[in-house]
């Protein structure tokens, strides 16, 4: 299961900047159905990410606040693109998201125990 959920947000990361260079590039078209498989890889995501949770023997408030960033990664990826497609500045987002993905990776592969390279 972590396997999937890890494999699940590497495609989602490499899809959001797929995206954001189709739109800079004036491809509305390609740009909405990478954002529509985005939204499908979020709920795979978002699935694997509960089954890792509650595949956790004690689930300590850490694992709860990795759940809450990775909701926050997700959330931004969406209002990034949004604003990106509307032509809306997105450098308060960006900051948002260097830091929630920082404390996502911090949290998933060096706080807590489950981690692909404790496996």
């Amino acid at each position: 299961m972590i396997h999937g959920h890890v494999t699940a947000w590497v495609l989602a990361l490499i899809l959001f900047f797929v995206a954001l260079s189709l739109n800079k590039g004036g491809k509305a078209k390609g740009f909405k159905i990478i954002q529509m498989i985005l939204r499908v890889l979020y709920l795979v995501i978002i699935a694997t990410g509960i089954g890792l949770l509650f595949s956790v023997y004690k689930i300590d408030v850490w694992y709860i606040l990795k759940a809450v960033a990775g909701l926050w990664v997700i959330g931004l990826f969406e209002m990034i693109l949004g604003r990106v497609a509307n032509k809306r500045r997105t450098s308060v987002f960006w900051i948002q998201f260097v830091i929630a993905w920082l404390l996502v990776l911090y949290l998933g592969f060096e706080k807590l125990p489950m981690s692909i390279f404790n496996v």
